[in-house]
């Protein structure tokens, strides 16, 4: 982005005008600073860490295309969330999230209660076969809900999610599946039967949830 766009935008959003030499003096610092953040050292341990990744659009060689932002997100002893990298990619997959992983190693990262991501395959195996081999892969609910809502009718979704809700709510593994099959049994399971199977797919990597307290459930779900 140019100088010239840059002090249009300022204007035009918040109503700032910066010269053209404090502009550059600003953009100038940002790389330094930047690369600083980038290979900042981390806390040694993290109850849990997301793995997750959003839709851009990235001004390149004069071209806007859509990347996707890879980001890593840890939660420390406080429950204060900290962003610990955003990796800028064309594409996501999991042996980009087994560099991420093995990055987030070497600034300092020696073990995680929980990793939550969105069920790449074979990214949960090569957590725990390397990095942090203690951690408990856990499928992310949100994503998992969110996977579900693809089959499902926009004008139902409030229904489903809200019958659904009982499975991930379930105080033991048992009472998910019970609640899981008595919504497979409803007429909104008949109706879309693909929820089921899909959540049926990801129960492996979903049911280390049901283990966690309230407290934690509620950290994973924010």
């Amino acid at each position: 982005m140019k100088v010239r766009e840059i002090r249009h935008r300022l204007d035009s959003t918040l109503g700032v005008e910066l010269s053209a030499g404090t502009i550059s003096k600003i953009t100038d610092a940002v790389p330094d600073a930047v690369l600083a953040w980038q290979a900042h050292p981390l806390e040694a341990f993290y109850p849990v860490i997301y793995l997750d990744a959003i839709r851009v659009k990235v001004r390149h060689n004069s071209r806007v295309t859509n990347r996707a932002a890879h980001i890593a997100v840890g939660v420390n002893m406080d429950g204060i969330k900290h962003v610990l990298g955003i990796w800028v990619q064309a594409d996501k997959g999991a042996p980009f999230w087994a560099h991420v992983c093995a990055e987030l190693a070497n600034r300092g990262v020696k073990d995680v209660l929980i990793v939550c991501c969105d069920g790449l395959a074979g990214l949960a195996e090569a957590i725990e076969a390397t990095w942090w081999p203690d951690s408990v892969v856990q499928t992310c609910v949100v994503h998992l809900i969110r996977s579900l809502m693809r089959f499902v009718a926009y004008q139902d979704r409030k229904k489903v999610a809200a019958a659904l809700k009982p499975v991930y709510a379930a105080p033991s593994e048992d009472a998910a599946r019970k609640a899981l099959a008595d919504f497979s049994d409803s007429a909104l399971g008949a109706r879309y039967p693909d929820t089921v199977t899909t959540w049926e797919r990801a129960w492996e990597r979903f049911t280390p949830f049901l283990s966690f307290p309230p407290m934690l459930r509620r950290v994973i779900l924010e």
